[in-house]
């Protein structure tokens, strides 16, 4: 046993035992490869070939996007006014009323048979199934779901259902994304950015709303804001964009609010309100739809009737409001411009929030975004009849975009999505009011969003918060523990264990018991393997194996690397401990790290969140009472109270 001085050849004494010869040494350690500088982000040159893939991710979900748009069409065409036709319709112009009470049952019942013999992925809103198949699905999603799922939403929606196309477009936009990967030789990580990419390409080509498409991709889809993935998903918004301006054009789906550039303060007031009552709504909304949920789970029918019966409390509510049926974008634009009656107001808000609520509860086909534009636009416009009068349909607006933030939990993503839809500008910073205040509401009473509640009841976690990985902030020469004992390749377990029972030995007895991970050497000084503890208390006392032949390779690190590289290393190779070596010359040994360090690196950020203290005062310090204070953080501690060396000595001679 050697002190840790390796920029010498250590000699050999007569009497001991020769080097094993070349053959029965270890395979030498592989050290870490060189890596670059380190920066702000990891970009690796594979990005830029995920993001050309996504060029025709992109393309291929804008035209599924606006097929759909059009079989929706064509649908209501059919089932409502008796006509083959892709025009814009509504189901509620219909003068038939028994149309109106039995075309959402009759769209119930296909839905259900396709969703029990085609895929039950099909059922729901689209976004629980997008996140579902990246969380535990390795973004694989079925070739089929990308036919099935826009046909049964535009047959759930064409029938009659107070649906939006956006949940499933982003599911069938993300099949296209996940079905080209699944051809190609992919990670499941860059699987997971094409899927993502087409369902914000879809999003985006739906409502003309590319940066929202990708707001919605980081805030719900994505887990993670780095340049590998939100490249790809801008590369496919921009393009599905683009592919669908010569179809649908570029004006804003809901324009004429009208907002003027400067607003009353008592304004800015009254959007906190309007948020509040947002945030209000975002929770009873989500609260019906889990409670419908639940009640059709107690029926004694399969599954597969139930959205007939959802299509019923359509059908019902379409009588008593028959302009809640379908995505309504007409009303929408009515709430928008302030042209809205009361009889409307009030309708919307109540009829449309319940038939949505209890039917999607029922498991049919359909979005969440195109209802709460109208129910959050009707909020608004009630608002607007008490509210003193900005513009027509300003409070519509800002009602529309803080129902979003306490529906989806996404303020950003509902922020921009507003302003993009009509081109508001002077209407962002009291949308930044509302939705954020609506978002803080919602996420204290609520653990669980609408989108994400029904993963929740599946057994799965899912966590939106982002921040910054404590481990990659700390760099390896920080926390290193330095090395106390090493061994020659000659040595013998059992020389080891003579010498450690030796009543006055030379060595660092302390140093052994603490560092449980000890290199070998060989006679040229070159690191030749780790041998550890465990190998001498397993060990026979009369073992004359030498530890060249007992030592296996060591996982090395750099000192200038990331623990949580470091973190990533340990879990490949399965180990719990790594030889920290010079990266000028590998065979110098510069220390040890342990899982201890790493976890000491996830102590310092407890201690960062945790720990309160006051760092200024206006009492002078002279007149402060004493108190015992110490420095706030602690790189390195010993574990604990160490007993003398000679009993912890006694302690161990039984083992080693």
């Amino acid at each position: 046993m050697t002190t840790p001085d390796h920029t010498r050849k250590p000699e050999r004494a007569p009497g001991e035992h020769a080097p094993p010869s070349p053959a029965a040494r270890p395979a030498r350690p592989a050290h870490p490869p060189k890596i670059a500088s380190l920066g702000d982000f990891h970009v690796p040159p594979r990005v830029a070939v995920i993001a050309a893939l996504a060029l025709p991710v992109g393309a291929a979900a804008a035209l599924v996007a606006v097929g759909l748009l059009k079989l929706i069409a064509l649908f209501t065409n059919l089932c409502f006014h008796g006509r083959f036709s892709f025009g814009s319709s509504t189901p509620g112009s219909t003068s038939h009323w028994w149309l109106v009470l039995f075309m959402p049952i009759v769209g119930g019942l296909v839905i259900g048979l396709m969703a029990r013999y085609g895929s039950e992925k099909i059922r729901g809103h689209g976004m629980p199934e997008a996140i579902e198949s990246i969380l535990v699905g390795g973004s694989k999603v079925q070739p089929r779901l990308a036919v099935l799922k826009p046909v049964s939403s535009a047959i759930g929606i064409g029938t009659g259902g107070p649906f939006g196309a956006e949940g499933p477009i982003i599911m069938t936009g993300g099949a296209v994304g996940s079905i080209l990967a699944q051809f190609l030789h992919v990670t499941t990580d860059e699987r997971k950015t094409l899927l993502v990419a087409g369902s914000a390409a879809g999003m985006a080509a739906t409502f003309n709303s590319p940066l929202a498409a990708i707001l919605l991709a980081v805030e719900l889809l994505l887990f993670e804001w780095r340049p590998r993935s939100y490249i790809p998903v801008a590369v496919a918004a921009v393009t599905a964009t683009l592919v669908r301006e010569p179809v649908l054009g570029s004006a804003p789906l809901f324009g004429g609010a009208h907002v003027p550039v400067q607003l009353p303060l008592s304004a800015y007031g009254l959007c906190l309100v309007a948020g509040l009552a947002a945030g209000v709504l975002a929770l009873g909304a989500t609260a019906l739809v889990y409670f419908s949920e639940d009640l059709f789970a107690k029926l004694p029918l399969h599954w597969m009737w139930w959205p007939a019966i959802g299509g019923l409390i359509i059908g019902v509510g379409g009588l008593i409001e028959p302009r809640a049926l379908g995505v309504g974008y007409d009303v929408i634009d009515q709430l928008l411009t302030g042209r809205a009656t009361v009889g409307l107001i009030v309708g919307i808000l109540v009829v449309k929030t319940l038939i949505w609520g209890l039917s999607l509860g029922s498991g049919t086909s359909g979005g969440v975004l195109a209802p709460m534009f109208m129910i959050g636009g009707a909020l608004g416009a009630a608002e607007g009849l008490i509210f003193p009068t900005v513009s027509p349909g300003f409070w519509a607006l800002v009602s529309l975009a803080g129902v979003l933030g306490g529906v989806m939990r996404s303020p950003l993503t509902g922020i921009v999505f507003c302003l993009e839809l009509t081109h508001e500008m002077n209407a962002m910073l009291p949308m930044v009011i509302t939705a954020s205040s609506a978002y803080l509401l919602s996420v204290i009473v609520l653990k669980r969003s609408v989108l994400t509640e029904k993963l929740a009841r599946r057994g799965l976690h899912l966590t939106r918060e982002y921040s910054v990985d404590p481990l990659e902030v700390h760099l390896v020469r920080q926390l290193e523990t330095p090395i106390t004992a090493t061994f020659r390749t000659d040595e013998t377990v059992a020389d080891i264990k003579r010498e450690l029972n030796a009543p006055h030995g030379s060595h660092d007895f302390d140093g052994f018991l603490a560092q449980r991970l000890y290199p070998v050497m060989d006679p040229a000084g070159h690191l030749a393997g780790i041998v550890t503890r465990s190998d001498f208390l397993l060990s026979s006392p009369d073992d004359r194996t030498p530890l060249g032949e007992l030592a296996r390779p060591a996982v090395t690190a750099y000192n200038d690397e990331t623990l949580r590289t470091i973190a990533n290393r340990m879990a490949t190779h399965h180990v719990t401990r790594v030889v920290i070596v010079d990266r000028a010359d590998p065979d110098r040994l510069e220390g040890l790290l342990s899982l201890r360090q790493l976890l000491e690196a996830r102590r310092i950020d407890q201690h960062e969140e945790h720990h309160s203290e006051r760092v200024l005062t206006l009492v002078p310090r002279r007149f402060r009472p004493a108190t015992a204070s110490g420095p706030s953080v602690v790189v390195a501690q010993s574990p604990g109270p160490v007993a003398p060396a000679t009993e912890r000595r006694d302690a161990v001679k039984q083992d080693v």
